[in-house]
């Protein structure tokens, strides 16, 4: 079933000079107006198109990307407070509105904050809101488990590091001192279940996984290669220095060379690590 609030690639069955009409199955014929049409379309085309509701709650089609769909969160810019609510900027011409009622606090002009984005159950307008317990599912059960790949938002920060909402379903903490890179609210990443609570709650890793550690082997690896094969960073190194420097854990890093070294790839010397000859000319 097609629903506002979401994007479809749909066929187009009458052009006139206003723009087009899309088949929009069980919302009927939608129409996609000129101005946001590409150049030479004709009748039994498709076309990508975002389905909203126009100011007469009429559905209308678009291909403007917005920057976030129904059932989706998002770090949005107040642009205009009304008596109504606020209006977020959210890529489309038609502005994105959050009541007063939806407000965790009362928003400002010029300022961001995550919202999520659902249809009003009562008018069917899409509409965002601030309270984002509302709308996750912490109280329920779940069947995240350690080292499962997860996508992740990063919504606030705490004493201990960063809440993340884990999959759009949960929330979860990333500690400090796992993290050795900058982020900023509203960052979409992707991380890893590093420990789930006895009462289920998620504590979050950005390691962990096969693509992780080739990224940080490569990481390594491109290093030594720019500073001529040879890098002073041992397993002795100030677990600053290699965060700033490869943006990664001491742990990471240690774990990394000893499986190049393993694989006879580079030396570990007292003055540093290697690049081994044979192993910079095959890579």
């Amino acid at each position: 079933m097609i629903t506002i609030g979401n994007r479809y690639e749909l066929t187009i069955v009458t052009e006139l000079d206003f723009g087009f009409y899309l088949d929009a199955q069980n919302l009927g014929e939608v129409l996609l107006p000129r101005k946001l049409a590409q150049n030479e379309l004709q009748v039994g085309d498709t076309v990508d198109v975002f389905l909203y509701l126009d100011s007469e709650d009429r559905p209308v089609a678009t291909t403007q990307q917005p920057k976030a769909a129904v059932g989706q969160f998002a770090y949005l810019e107040v642009i205009d407070s009304t008596p109504v609510g606020a209006f977020l900027d959210w890529g489309l011409d038609k502005d994105l509105l959050v009541p007063f009622a939806e407000q965790h606090r009362p928003m400002e002009v010029g300022k961001s904050y995550l919202v999520y984005i659902y249809l009003d159950r009562l008018d069917g307008r899409i509409t965002a809101s601030s309270k984002i317990d509302s709308f996750l599912d912490d109280n329920k059960p779940h069947t995240f488990t350690p080292q499962q790949p997860v996508k992740l938002i990063i919504a606030n920060t705490t004493e201990l590091g960063f809440k993340v909402i884990v999959n759009n379903t949960h929330w979860g903490l990333l500690y400090q001192n796992d993290v050795h890179q900058r982020l900023s609210f509203g960052q979409r990443i992707d991380g890893f279940v590093k420990y789930v609570r006895p009462d289920g709650r998620l504590d979050i890793s950005l390691q962990g996984g096969k693509e992780t550690r080739d990224k940080y082997t490569n990481a390594i690896l491109n290093h030594l290669k720019y500073n001529k094969g040879y890098s002073p960073l041992n397993d002795k190194s100030d677990p600053k220095l290699i965060a700033d420097q490869l943006g990664m854990s001491k742990k990471a890093f240690k774990k990394s060379i000893g499986g190049l070294y393993k694989n006879r790839v580079i030396r570990i010397e007292a003055d540093g690590i290697h690049l081994i000859e044979n192993s910079a000319k095959e890579n």
